[in-house]
């Protein structure tokens, strides 16, 4: 085989020590999702960008995988939901196999949490109580994308975007019957915080067989 190609600036040799902070399994609260409430208010307290960017793990009906970010948009005991197009890849991975992967990557506090489990759509009401709080644009954008699919040029997006604030002028836009939420109800959850020497803090919880989550210590 050919020698692999280098990378420039001496990419493996990029490094950075985690100190900031550790985990203990007793600073974890009972249930995952307070302790993911906590971190994420914690990580809007320290102002990252976007922290309710995720990744999105899906994967078809022969494990061909792909990944995006989405945003989170709403989530309780429930699960974790995100928005998007019912004719996207991502929707049509979904349908073919409902399990998903959710990761919120946290870097500047040192932290990650995964999230994976089923995948189910919400119901329309709900859909259409989010669609309706969504800005103008947002809601002629979700009429006029066909996501993932092949577009000949950007002035054919922006031609059609003028087409649909003519044609809803006065504000009402309906929700499409393509377009809703999705909600990850987890399996597992995982909290990572940094260590030093790549020791880092890895708890995961998980339902046990009377559907109480418990709480491991993962090895980094």
């Amino acid at each position: 085989m050919p020698d692999p190609i280098p990378l420039p600036g001496n990419v493996a040799d990029l490094r950075r020590e985690y100190t900031t902070r550790g985990l203990r399994k007793e600073d974890l609260l009972p249930s995952p999702f307070d302790q993911f409430r906590k971190w994420f208010k914690e990580a809007q307290e320290a102002e990252l960008l976007e922290p309710n960017a995720m990744s999105l793990a899906t994967a078809d009906a022969k494990g061909k995988v792909t990944a995006r970010t989405v945003l989170l948009k709403a989530f309780d005991e429930r699960g974790f939901v995100f928005f998007t197009n019912y004719e996207s890849a991502k929707a049509r991975q979904m349908a073919e196999n409902p399990q998903a992967a959710l990761l919120f990557p946290w870097l500047a506090l040192e932290r990650q949490v995964t999230i994976s489990g089923s995948v189910e759509k919400i119901s329309t009401a709900e859909s259409l109580a989010y669609f309706a709080s969504r800005p103008f644009g947002s809601r002629l954008g979700a009429w006029i994308s066909q996501q993932s699919q092949v577009i000949p040029s950007r002035k054919l997006l922006e031609m059609k975007f003028e087409e649909m604030r003519k044609k809803f002028a006065n504000g009402e836009v309906p929700l499409p019957s393509f377009w809703g939420g999705y909600r990850v109800v987890p399996e597992t959850i995982e909290f990572w915080q940094g260590a030093a020497s790549r020791l880092h803090d890895r708890f995961q919880y998980s339902k046990d067989a009377n559907g109480k989550w418990q709480i491991e210590r993962l090895s980094p």
